[in-house]
């Protein structure tokens, strides 16, 4: 198995307290709640660093694909930072890489990945990342 990804990985962190109602009946974070917490990392990114307006942009983001692998559960009331870095940027998407770490650990927990294409809002169809997203995202690569 190869190493798990390190915080020296990734170029940005989101940091995250877990919740109670995160924990399933096994005791750990269930796998669905990690989707949020990545797609709550790469929001906030882009409104901070790329002045998205979730409310009123023309152009949005929609998550196209995405993966995951786990490496070692997480809990409440655990403390997470979430690593993201841009693994690809093409003209209309971006593929997102992400990795969980816990309190000041070092390896990630978890490990994942999702590509935005950024669509008109309204028609809903693929155009090319507006200029300040791309800037934002550039930074990461």
């Amino acid at each position: 198995m190869p190493e798990r990804p390190t915080r020296a990985d990734y170029g940005w962190f989101c940091h995250l307290a877990t919740r109670w109602m995160d924990n399933d009946v096994y005791g750990h974070v269930n796998n669905v709640t990690y989707y949020s917490y990545f797609d709550t990392a790469a929001n906030r990114y882009l409104i901070e660093h790329g002045g998205l307006d979730i409310h009123a942009a023309p152009v949005v983001g929609f998550v196209v694909s995405s993966s995951c692998e786990f490496h070692a559960p997480v809990a409440f009331p655990d403390d997470l930072a979430i690593g993201l870095r841009v693994e690809r940027l093409g003209g209309r998407s971006a593929t997102y890489g992400f990795a969980v770490f816990c309190g000041d650990e070092d390896q990630a927990r978890a490990t994942a990945s999702f590509t935005h294409v950024f669509v008109e809002r309204a028609s809903g169809k693929a155009v090319a990342i507006p200029a300040p997203i791309r800037s934002a995202l550039e930074r990461l690569t």
